[in-house]
Parts: structure tokens; C-alpha cells; sequence
């Protein structure tokens, strides 16, 4: 072989080699974070949040379908300022708003925690609206794929079975300092939440998008929690949240899904906590 033909050989390999590597290393290295900060916030500034906001993740999912993740508020107690909203952001998802929580004025809201479907590799941020207009944003990184695609745990008539039954739990939680008088609730809602990405199993189709996409708490009539939600949030929507009882004696609860249904349902209170 001539050494001419020897270096053209070199160079088709190179570049064949290149083609082969420039996908993988785009998707490595391509942060659609910018683009999300445009299209959902309207590029709106973002502060550093460490000291308002903290999310909690695990760094390697045990089920994609059904990561955990918890919100907490970190502002002082002596902060005059208030947590208005916090959306939560799967950056790699297919709908990258995973759900957006807006938090009642008087209920003093301090900890949220929900499941939701991660899609692929991804950061997760979670953006935090004051009351004084500005964002602060913070975010963690977790290794999980297929989420949105994972079939559903339960088949479709016992998904259909269970359709808007909703249960409610009350846990006591003692505290001293700004957390004092606080208490946890849950909200579980029966819902397939499919997320448009799943296949029947039988057929072979696609299962059109069906989930709940808002859901409202009330404390007797003052709000404590309002959550716009999204195909990532995972089948049976289950929601758990720390606040400030107001002495309430009824707790109330109403779901909207996407087909137009409409969930409510009323609790007893102990306003005991316990």
C-alpha cells in the first residue's frame, strides 16, 4: 500500500470515527436548561436559591416510574418575604414542568413532597417565586431513565376502578421554632396519569395522555396548596406537604383531570395534629 493510500485510509477513518462519536458527545454535553428558563419563565433572572429552596433526589433511581423528590423552604423566620410558587423542572423530560405548586398565603407550607417519572440521565431544578417578584433556582442531578415510557403498575380496568378515589392522611409533627405548631398531611389521588408515551401491552398502541393536571387544598376556606401537574407526575398522584394548621375542623380536596372530570371530597380534621 502507498503511502498516499495509507493516509487517505487514515483520514476515512477519522472520519468515520468522528460521525460516529459527535452524536453521543452533543447529547452529553447539550444543557437545554437556557431554553427552559425561556419558555417557562420568560427568561425571567435567576438568583442562587441555596438559601431559599433545597430539592431531594436520590443521585441513582430505583425506579424511574416513580422517583421521590421533596421541596423544602429555607428562607430565616425573621425573612419578611414569602414563597408564592415553586415549579419543579425534569430538564431531559419530554414535558420538561413537571408540576408547579403555588402555596397558600396563611398556610405557611414548608415541606412538599410528590413521585414523579424521569425520562432520562437529567438535572431537576426547582424555581422559587417570592413575594417580592424575583426567581431563585436550585437543582440536583439524577441518573434514571425510561420513566414516561414504563408501562402502567395497575391494568386499565382496575385503573378505571379506582379513578378520582382519594384518601387522606394526617401525621402529627412536633417542632420548636418556625416549625412549631406545624403539621404533615397526604393527599392520595387513584388516577393512571398515563403520560402519552406508554404502549398497550396487548396492542401494541400507544395509550393517549390522561392525567390529573390540577389539584386544590383548602384548610376550611383559606387555600394551602394549589398544583398544576404534568405527564410526570407518576400514576396515582400522591402528594405530602407540611403546614400550619389555621384550627380548621375540615379539610377539602378537588382534582381536575384532563378529560374533564371532576374530584372532591371532604375530611374531619382533629385539630389536635394527632
Amino acid at each position: 500500500m502507498s503511502g498516499t493510500h495509507f493516509r487517505l485510509l487514515c483520514i476515512a477513518g477519522l472520519l468515520v470515527f468522528g460521525a460516529q462519536q459527535t452524536p453521543a458527545a452533543t447529547s452529553e454535553t447539550y444543557d437545554p436548561w437556557p431554553g427552559l428558563v425561556q419558555d417557562i419563565f420568560n427568561n425571567r433572572p435567576m438568583n442562587d436559591g441555596n438559601d431559599v429552596i433545597a430539592i431531594e433526589m436520590p443521585y441513582r433511581a430505583e425506579d424511574a416510574a416513580i422517583v421521590p423528590v421533596t421541596l423544602k423552604t429555607k428562607l430565616s423566620p425573621g425573612d419578611d418575604r414569602r414563597i408564592v410558587s415553586i415549579t419543579l423542572v425534569i430538564d431531559q423530560n419530554p414535558a420538561p414542568m413537571a408540576a408547579k405548586f403555588e402555596l397558600g398565603p396563611d398556610a405557611r407550607v414548608s415541606e412538599i413532597s410528590t413521585r414523579v417519572r424521569v425520562n432520562n440521565y437529567s438535572d431537576v431544578h426547582a424555581v422559587a417565586e417570592l413575594s417580592d417578584g424575583k426567581l431563585y433556582v436550585t437543582k440536583t442531578y439524577v441518573k434514571a431513565s425510561g420513566g414516561c415510557s414504563a408501562p402502567a403498575a395497575k391494568n386499565a380496568e382496575e385503573a378505571n376502578n379506582r379513578l378520582g378515589q382519594m384518601r387522606y392522611r394526617q401525621f402529627a409533627k412536633s417542632g420548636e421554632g418556625p416549625t412549631s405548631g406545624a403539621r404533615e398531611a397526604q393527599i392520595m389521588i387513584g388516577h393512571p396519569n398515563n403520560s402519552g408515551l406508554q404502549m398497550d401491552q396487548v396492542t401494541q398502541l400507544y395509550i393517549p395522555a390522561f392525567f390529573v393536571n390540577e389539584l386544590r387544598l383548602w384548610q376550611d376556606g383559606s387555600p394551602v396548596l394549589r398544583v398544576e401537574g404534568g405527564i410526570s407526575i407518576s400514576e396515582d398522584p400522591n402528594i405530602r406537604f407540611t403546614y400550619v394548621s389555621n384550627g380548621a375542623k375540615r379539610f377539602r380536596a378537588e382534582a381536575k383531570d384532563t378529560e374533564g372530570h371532576v374530584f372532591q371530597h371532604e375530611w374531619n380534621v382533629d385539630a389536635s395534629g394527632i
